[in-house]
């Protein structure tokens, strides 16, 4: 009996290792589904703002003409409802569009992974404020800090610490020192809501730095 098991281990791990490109992009398409909007909850403090502006006049025309092109992604909470990783805009955009659902990937995602995945998403939008970018870097940082504790329990604090800034310098494209200045006006700000409050850190980082980088 624990000669079948053993075989049958080896022959999944081969199966694994042969699956070709097309069942793999069928096993993605698999968790492609439409979501009632109404059970799809915010990302908790998500540090992004969704502008009501002229690109989401656009957007919503787009998908009353085309649908949601690309998915949403979400994640199943243990309370049977979505949690929002990233398509806050084409959430929006449905909404106003009349739409009862959004076209989602659901991801299975721990609560760190979420948080990386949402701030890697969004830092893709061709306007950040200033203020966005800080609270989103000190959410990533915080849960790069958290995979690195549980990995190498070996390490201490201060060595985890070091490791993860550089790690999101290199990502992000941003010196450690600037990062840091970021995720300190954190501390200053509660979330970044209003003008008054994005000025404030961009003057601080002007302040810093000798100039605005972001």
């Amino acid at each position: 009996m624990a000669r079948s098991r053993e075989t049958k281990i080896e022959l999944t791990a081969y199966d694994d290792l042969f699956q070709t490109d097309e069942s793999r992009e069928e096993a993605k398409l698999s968790k492609i589904r439409d979501i009632p909007i109404s059970e799809i909850d915010e990302f908790p403090d998500h540090p992004f703002k969704v502008l009501m502006d002229e690109d989401m006049e656009q957007l919503v025309e787009s998908i009353k003409r085309n649908g949601v092109m690309t998915p949403a992604t979400v994640r199943l909470k243990e309370d049977g409802r979505y949690e929002l990783i990233s398509g806050h805009r084409r959430k929006k955009a449905c909404e106003l569009a009349g739409l009862e659902t959004l076209k989602c990937e659901v991801k299975e995602l721990t609560r760190d992974e979420a948080i990386i995945v949402m701030v890697e998403s969004n830092l893709q939008r061709s306007v950040i404020l200033p203020s966005e970018k800080a609270f989103a870097y000190k959410m990533r940082l915080e849960a790069m800090k958290r995979q690195g504790e549980r990995s190498d329990l070996t390490s201490s604090p201060m060595g985890t610490k070091l490791r993860s800034d550089a790690e999101l310098a290199e990502k992000v494209g941003e010196s450690r020192n600037q990062i840091q200045r970021y995720i300190r006006l954190t501390g200053r700000l509660r979330m970044p809501h209003g003008r008054q409050r994005h000025r404030s850190v961009r003057v601080t980082l002007m302040k810093d730095t000798g100039r605005f980088s972001g």
